[in-house]
């Protein structure tokens, strides 16, 4: 696939994925959009849909070969899926990427930021920070919140 397709594809998939058109979503996929092709700014497709709280997208790009723990980056798109989605209390896309592998205790800003329990917690999210904690989370012992 050359790379004016690719492009194409994946701003397709960032229009469907912002839009929450899961039918979209699927489509653009199955047309061979890439689900870790980061927009211009650095953002991923999964860490877009966990920070809108969008589970079945967020379960379709993992499903389609997204990673659960790449970290985005970019200007108010920085961070992690799960950190994103524990940040605003989305506890099932945060239930969807624990399915998929995600890291509880993994720390944005490449290990040097919060966690996604720190952010939960910050919420304040207390059903979402259960979660964590039940999948192995680990409170802060540091004062990082």
């Amino acid at each position: 696939m050359n790379q004016r397709r690719r492009k194409k594809l994946s701003h397709r998939l960032f229009g469907a994925i912002l839009v929450g058109d899961t039918v979209r979503v699927k489509a653009v996929l199955r047309a061979g959009a890439d689900p870790e092709r980061g927009d211009s700014e650095g953002a991923t497709p999964l860490y877009t849909a966990s920070v809108n709280g969008q589970s079945e997208i967020a379960r379709l790009l993992l499903a389609a070969g997204a990673f659960p723990d790449t970290e985005s980056s970019g200007t108010g798109s920085e961070g992690t899926p799960m950190c994103a989605a524990a940040c605003w209390g989305h506890t099932e896309t945060v239930r969807e990427l624990l399915a998929h592998g995600a890291d509880p205790n993994l720390r944005e800003d490449q290990g040097a930021g919060w966690s996604p329990l720190d952010w939960a917690s910050n919420g304040p999210h207390p059903e979402t920070a259960d979660l964590l904690i039940a999948a192995g989370a680990a409170p802060a012992t540091g004062g990082t919140t």
